[in-house]
């Protein structure tokens, strides 16, 4: 009987899955497709434990809508996937395009390895698979704004059809998935492509039409909450994005633009894949930042949220009790970690790729060099952010802050994003601002002006 061998990797749904139409195709009236999911220890040594039981809660997921038929096998794809070819007697290899730097040396590996088997890739987890849009003279954009522009015009697929039904192969071997341990308490949102659909239509039933304000309000439930569904591919963004068509509202676009921000942070990954590691811009190389006991100490206290800064305190709780922060208090405490604290934004980045539960090499990465001003766009290093000012613009009322930092719960809005002030002082087993923000934001420009003009 023909068989076909589908490769799960960042694509763990059955809707809108192209390489699963090629599957099914190469497999024949007759064939049957083995779906099978590796754990590769270079992928899930580097995992936080957030994202590896998510991981394992959407294989789970998948897991039934196979029919139970979904392969778990550990260890080098290069090795485990032509012995699984050969097991399965499988006459071709499908899956969608990985652009990452590791992905795509791993594929090239896997593809010499299959020894002339066909190793077939089709569609990426991207709406516009990186690399495609370039600007007139084929060169690729460092700037957002033009590239969404061009990645508007270049435009996408529509969805693809879902094949029904898929005759599963039921007869291959599976291995058991590695454990992980308990998350003490850490509250990880529903996994699976259900999942998503259901995120996704909440969302636009309830939230879209204010997107564009209520998006930046952390204090609200304003957001899709779709990040962590759109790293491992429980839907994809064509699907989001074919319906939203029609949709001209300025919410609607402001959601376009943040998938177009996905694509754009996988763009830049593409053509420059040093960027996953090093500063985009290579004048900041010369940067100077703090490290030493000292260091250390402050990072300690950032990363526990114990800075006495309510907002930045607020996101790194969130990240703590969640796997999650909210994409405002994102930057803010990035901008604190960088440009208060001094510390390298390569470290901050490190960590949050250890606590969220949606952590994505490009996004993130590339998330925290925008903030740093080492890398993409219109945010220079002397753009730093106040954390008092932003929270007081943000989160007016402070519920955003009293939610995470409990200490703060009973003080008064006017205070509570600067407790050092309410009349009570503040409340025992807060702490005072572990820096002067005025301070440290000078030491920040000093510090980029000894480099911008290199």
């Amino acid at each position: 009987m023909p068989t076909a061998l589908l490769w799960f990797r960042r694509d763990l749904r059955l809707a809108d899955h192209p390489a699963l139409l090629d599957a099914r195709e190469a497999a024949g009236p007759d064939g049957a497709v083995v779906p099978v999911f590796v754990f590769d220890p270079r992928l899930w040594g580097p995992s936080g434990l957030p994202r590896r039981q998510f991981l394992l809660d959407c294989l789970a997921d998948l897991g039934g809508r196979v029919d139970g038929a979904l392969v778990l096998r550990n260890g080098d794809p290069a090795r485990v996937l032509p012995d699984l070819v050969r097991e399965a007697g499988a006459g071709s290899v499908h899956v969608s395009a990985d652009t990452g730097v590791y992905g795509r040396q791993r594929d090239a590996a896997v593809e010499r390895a299959l020894d002339g088997v066909p190793f077939v890739r089709t569609g990426s987890p991207y709406a516009v698979t990186p690399g495609r849009v370039t600007k007139s003279d084929g060169t690729p954009f460092r700037v957002f704004s033009p590239f969404a522009r061009a990645w508007r015009e270049h435009g996408w697929h529509t969805p693809a059809p879902r094949p029904n039904p898929v005759p599963w192969s039921t007869g291959v071997r599976s291995e058991d998935p590695p454990e992980v341990p308990d998350l003490d308490g850490v509250r990880l949102p529903p996994a699976g492509e259900a999942a998503a659909s259901d995120a996704w239509r909440r969302f636009r039933a309830e939230r879209l039409e204010g997107y564009r304000t209520t998006r930046n309000t952390p204090g609200t439930d304003g957001t899709s909450r779709l990040s962590a569904y759109l790293k491992y591919g429980c839907v994809h963004p064509r699907t989001l994005l074919a319906d939203l068509e029609g949709l001209d509202s300025d919410s609607a676009d402001s959601f376009r633009n943040e998938l177009a921000w996905r694509d754009f942070y996988a763009d830049v990954l593409w053509h420059r894949p040093q960027s996953a590691r090093e500063p985009l811009d290579e004048r900041m190389h010369a940067m100077a930042y703090d490290t030493g006991p000292d260091a250390d100490e402050r990072f300690a206290a950032w990363a526990q949220g114990r800075t006495g800064y309510p907002i930045v305190d607020a996101g790194m709780r969130q990240l703590l009790g969640e796997a999650y922060v909210h994409n405002r208090v994102r930057m803010i405490v990035a901008s604190f970690l960088v440009k208060d604290l001094h510390v390298d934004w390569r470290r901050g980045a490190r960590y949050f790729m250890q606590h969220l539960v949606d952590g994505d090499l490009a996004s993130n990465n590339h998330g925290w060099q925008w903030v740093a001003g080492t890398g993409t766009d219109a945010s220079p290093y002397y753009r730093v952010f106040n954390p008092t000012r932003q929270g007081r613009e943000f989160d007016p009322d402070g519920d955003y802050v009293r939610r995470w930092v409990r200490e703060l719960r009973d003080v008064p809005a006017r205070h509570v994003h600067e407790p050092w002030l309410a009349p009570d002082g503040v409340p025992d087993g807060y702490p005072l601002p572990i820096v002067d923000h005025a301070e440290e934001r000078r030491v920040a420009l000093e510090r980029y002006e000894q480099v911008r003009d290199r």
